[in-house]
């Protein structure tokens, strides 16, 4: 059994740490044994633990939030999570405040608006809406830059961006952390993931993101009946979800007919045909929702507008 344990752990489960090894030792091949007797036996076979805890420093905690969704820390970790079997990729992940519950975690190729954009439907369809997002001073969530429009200077704001408009419209508070030390426990998460779930994917061999994201799937739940802790506090914070969410999780962009009700944007041009409740709108400020699968609708104000591609625009 000896001899079994330690070649699994030098060819299935190499990289795992000594806890990953162990659980999986029990659960996948049916071994009855301790970690701290799993930790002897590969320490006297020359195996150490790919794991390298730090010294221990001097802390101080930040109390966790007492409701279920008071808070959700979001980020992203740039990584080789396939080990070079394909490309690198980008895991962007929602996690619990009171709880560290992983809420919502997809693989994509970067840190994008986009990816962002699909976690937050995802997690307002599963759950709700939270009452504030944690997350760092990137520009997907807050404006960095100092280029102010003429209608943000009369009006003395700035325009939000693509995410920061989607929260305004659920009522959602979103708090920017000062530094990477600020968000601790994602930033935690984000340790684990990169030691399990990285071994995990390797287990599986996934070798592209849709294999990876599979994997992903699988791990969130079984992370989170591990790891998740209850909170201090039976009630949450949740609010339901708007029934117009893909109105909300989608790209927003405003532009004004012209003379001969054409609307142009990104080298496309969209004609606008005489409605039912107006005749021409000419010079009429409009809004062009793009949604996440790609599909585009035109809205004055409330009201759909019907339109159609002009050919070779």
């Amino acid at each position: 059994m000896r001899q079994r344990i330690v070649q699994l752990s030098r060819s299935t489960y190499a990289g795992f740490n000594d806890h990953h090894l162990c659980e999986k030792l029990v659960e996948r091949e049916g071994f009855s044994l301790r970690r701290e007797t799993l930790r002897r036996l590969l320490r006297g076979h020359g195996l150490g633990s790919p794991r390298k805890r730090r010294a221990p420093a001097h802390r101080q905690r930040r109390v966790r939030s007492a409701r279920l969704d008071e808070l959700v820390q979001l980020d992203g970790s740039p990584h080789d999570w396939l080990e070079g079997r394909g490309p690198r990729l980008t895991a962007l992940g929602m996690q619990d405040g009171a709880t560290g519950k992983i809420l919502a975690a997809q693989f994509f190729p970067s840190e994008t608006t986009f990816g962002y954009l699909c976690l937050l439907r995802h997690l307002l369809r599963r759950y709700g809406a939270p009452l504030a997002f944690y997350g760092d001073h990137s520009g997907i969530f807050v404006r960095n830059d100092d280029c102010w429009t003429v209608e943000e200077q009369l009006a003395g704001k700035r325009q939000p961006t693509q995410f920061g408009r989607a929260l305004e419209q659920l009522g959602v508070t979103f708090i920017a952390a000062n530094s990477p030390q600020a968000k601790g426990r994602v930033e935690r998460l984000w340790g684990v993931l990169q030691d399990r779930l990285t071994s995990e994917l390797r287990l599986a061999k996934a070798t592209d993101r849709d294999s990876a994201n599979v994997v992903l799937r699988k791990f969130i739940a079984d992370y989170n009946r591990r790891f998740a802790r209850l909170p201090r506090e039976i009630a949450t914070a949740w609010r339901g979800a708007p029934e117009n969410l893909e109105r909300i999780c989608c790209f927003v962009h405003e532009r004004v007919v012209s003379n001969d009700n054409v609307v142009q944007w990104e080298g496309r041009r969209l004609q606008i045909p005489q409605q039912a409740r107006r005749f021409s709108f000419a010079g009429a400020k409009v809004q062009i929702d793009q949604a996440l699968d790609g599909r585009v609708s035109l809205y004055y104000g409330e009201t759909r507008i019907e339109h159609s591609a002009v050919p070779g625009g």
